[in-house]
């Protein structure tokens, strides 16, 4: 099992922050510790005009509140980050920083963006120093049970 887990979690499904939480959870080796990242976005400056100065101050304080009460609902004893700028970047960054063994993560089905600019999981899978896995959640299977 893991000793750390760095678990990221975006603002998404919330059935598939439940399912990578308790993943976590059931990984984690006794004693050891869950760090819940969620990444705010880094906007650049010229973008900002038309969005409220408090708008990244907002983010982060609302992504906390729900991780937090989250992880208080199911149990799962972690600490919750909140952090702004590239996400792949972010989760490296945070494993390096507490010697992570582990850094959690969820795809989604691919779109032409992913194949352009290359995803977060796969910017992640590249540069992490320790090692990554990738839930592949319910939500991305056929009614067959294939991968979309």
């Amino acid at each position: 099992m893991y000793r750390t887990i760095i678990c990221g979690i975006g603002m998404g499904s919330r059935e598939t922050a439940i399912r990578l939480l308790r993943r976590a959870a059931a990984l984690l080796d006794h004693g050891g510790s869950i760090v819940v990242l969620h990444v705010v976005e880094n906007i650049p400056h010229r973008h900002l005009m038309d969005l409220p100065e408090e708008f990244e101050t907002t983010a982060m304080a609302d992504a906390e509140r729900k991780l937090v009460s989250l992880c208080r609902e199911l149990g799962v004893p972690a600490t919750v980050e909140v952090r702004i700028g590239v996400a792949a970047s972010m989760l490296v960054s945070a494993a390096k920083e507490r010697s992570a063994d582990l850094i959690l993560l969820s795809s989604h089905v691919p779109d032409i963006t992913d194949y352009v600019f290359s995803s977060i999981v796969e910017k992640v899978l590249r540069h992490a120093g320790c090692s990554v896995l990738i839930d592949r959640g319910p939500d991305q299977l056929q009614e067959d049970g294939a991968l979309l």
